[in-house]
């Protein structure tokens, strides 16, 4: 099992270092964990930021004072109780997490529709999903 799980996870990072996108901005990884979790979770305030990458209040303040002034991040009022501050991506900030994060669209349509078979492709996107779906079980326990 534990070679399994080495194996996969050797295949994760050098697909994604195949197929990565060329980053033009300068951020740090920290940086790019604020903005992922900023675009998965609802109504994100520092609080949570803090508390996702295991950092202090002031630590995570800093890092979101960063993100505003490179205009990737803005606050905005909770519709649920207006005196707690949110954070959103601005479109710049959404831009920005799809380079540092995501595979390259162009290099994923040359290797799905040009080199491979109508099979190979259901059977990669049914492998994801189904990954998708556990990772989502593994999160919630």
């Amino acid at each position: 099992m534990d070679k399994e799980v080495e194996v996969l996870n050797h295949l994760w990072t050098d697909i994604y270092y195949q197929l990565r996108y060329n980053h033009q901005e300068k951020i740090t990884h920290q940086g790019i964990r604020i903005l992922q979790v900023i675009e998965k979770e609802d109504e994100v305030g520092i609080k949570e930021i803090a508390n996702v990458i295991q950092v202090s209040h002031n630590t995570a303040s800093e890092h979101i004072k960063r993100l505003l002034g490179k205009k990737y991040v803005f606050k905005t009022r909770s519709s649920k109780d207006e005196r707690k501050v949110i954070l959103r991506l601005s479109e710049i900030g959404s831009d920005v997490l799809h380079r540092h994060s995501n595979l390259d669209e162009e290099k994923l349509k040359e290797i799905l529709f040009e080199q491979m078979s109508d099979e190979e492709r259901k059977l990669i996107l049914e492998a994801f999903t189904l990954l998708w779906e556990r990772a989502k079980d593994v999160r919630n326990s």
